[in-house]
């Protein structure tokens, strides 16, 4: 029997414990981007960041994950999921600790980066190992809303674990309480995870674009972070701007000489792969932005601790992961592009609602009407992108097909976040109350238009593609 028919068998066998593990694995990334919001005013305060500093702390994580991901995800294909899986778990668990234990902002810096890489090897390897133990339809499906489920309520109750972890033990608890689960995982990841097979001697790592492509994409991604807060012709913006071309451009040029390139254009004739790598893009600028200015909102203009905004995140985090559960049926029923629009829509009118429900004195409750309808709409949109992103691509390409997602994704996230605190004229925990409140209203608008313009697309995509 070969390899990519033994693995669909064997993931029918052992439906349940393998999907768990899968999907703390994408939980472990989730939180890791969202965890350490409320835990920003305690690391400026006792490591002695300056304001101009502290936004690094989340950005260097986003920085390393964009520029790796490419590379993580043909290195899933070529040198072995399982191994990359237990690798990259291990770099986590190694880098969490020295966090929990950094006493000045450039080694938390350089954790923040190493947790980075991390995800960026350890995303694809957990989706493509997935894509490749489940098969293509319902079953698989239904993997992926449980794996989706981890990954966007995770953007939601890292806020809330932050904030029940920071009250009571401290800052360095975000991320002391990575070690042991990732520890975990990596033991886990080898027992149940089938063991690689030898490596097809007949493909090449194309080991120059990935080099190349790495540089260039994290040299975009650290342009598209620090140019919109500090000036897009300061130095540093024009050398990675100028530099990060370079890459790009020399990378296009190895690609089409490359016998076995790291980004196949073929793949891109797959309209489920566009569409998703677009989608996941707009996701990440806006559902996975909001966590954001939500803290913001709850620290500096309501005034609540770290502990009663976690508590905050609660009910968002609950409502995605029932988003992702609904997601599967959804698809089989109404159809992939459907659940898309529908998902889109349903942020658009959630983010207008939360408008006016914004304010210095109003109560949660009045959030609540906005904050189900995003989260709703998270929580399905989530789900299907990633099966869109995952039908009909061969086994041994469920790697690099995982990278160009979720690399759109990081891109997209890091893209949306500054142009929205641009747009929002730049708040921070240092803004007056009113400023904030002008800002974050401008922000919802601004992202309630985007996410409605992603439905729109996605509507008129769906009637070209049906007529």
């Amino acid at each position: 029997m070969s390899a990519t028919a033994a693995e669909p068998t064997a993931g029918r066998r052992r439906l349940g414990l393998p999907v768990v593990v899968l999907a703390l694995a994408q939980l472990v990334i989730s939180l890791d981007y969202s965890i350490v919001y409320v835990a920003l005013p305690e690391i400026g305060a006792e490591l002695g960041f300056s304001d101009h500093d502290l936004q690094w702390v989340v950005s260097a994580y986003v920085v390393t994950t964009g520029g790796f991901l490419l590379l993580g995800g043909r290195a899933a294909d070529l040198l072995g999921r399982r191994r990359m899986f237990v690798l990259a778990t291990a770099i986590y668990a190694a880098s969490s600790l020295v966090g929990g234990l950094a006493q000045s902002p450039g080694v938390l810096l350089a954790v923040r980066a190493a947790q980075g890489i991390g995800g960026s090897l350890l995303f694809p390897a957990t989706l493509s190992l997935i894509n490749t133990t489940y098969a293509e339809g319902p079953v698989r499906n239904r993997a992926l809303a449980i794996w989706g489920a981890a990954g966007a309520g995770g953007l939601c109750f890292g806020s809330l674990l932050g904030g029940v972890l920071v009250h009571g033990y401290g800052w360095p608890s975000v991320f002391l309480v990575n070690v042991p689960v990732a520890l975990a995982l990596a033991v886990l990841g080898r027992m149940l995870f089938p063991a690689d097979q030898p490596r097809d001697r007949t493909r090449r790592f194309d080991a120059a674009g990935a080099l190349v492509a790495t540089a260039g994409l994290t040299l975009v991604v650290f342009l598209l972070v620090y140019a919109p807060a500090q000036g897009w012709t300061r130095s540093a913006s024009l050398a990675a701007a100028g530099m990060g071309l370079v890459f790009l451009v020399l990378f296009a040029a190895i690609e089409r000489r490359a016998p076995d390139p790291l980004v196949p254009v073929r793949l891109f004739l797959n309209r489920g792969l566009v569409m998703a790598t677009a989608v996941a893009a707009l996701f990440s600028a806006t559902f996975s932005s909001l966590p954001y200015f939500l803290t913001l909102y709850f620290q500096a203009v309501r005034g609540y601790d770290a502990f009663v905004t976690g508590l905050c995140f609660l009910l968002p985090a609950v409502v995605v992961a029932a988003g992702t559960q609904a997601g599967p049926p959804a698809v089989a029923r109404f159809g992939m592009l459907r659940l898309l629009v529908g998902g889109l829509a349903a942020g658009a009118v959630g983010a207008l609602a939360l408008i006016p429900a914004v304010s210095s004195d109003g109560s949660y409750l009045s959030l609540l009407p906005g904050i189900v309808l995003i989260s709703l709409g998270q929580g399905s949109a989530w789900t299907a992108l990633w099966i869109a992103a995952a039908s009909g691509i061969a086994p041994g390409d469920q790697g690099i097909t995982s990278g160009i997602a979720s690399t759109s994704l990081q891109v997209g996230g890091a893209v949306g976040l500054a142009l929205l605190v641009a747009a929002a004229s730049g708040i921070g925990q240092q803004s007056s109350a009113a400023d904030l409140l002008d800002g974050i209203r401008t922000a919802l608008f601004v992202m309630s238009g985007a996410l409605a313009l992603g439905a729109l697309t996605a509507l008129m995509a769906r009637r070209a593609t049906s007529s």
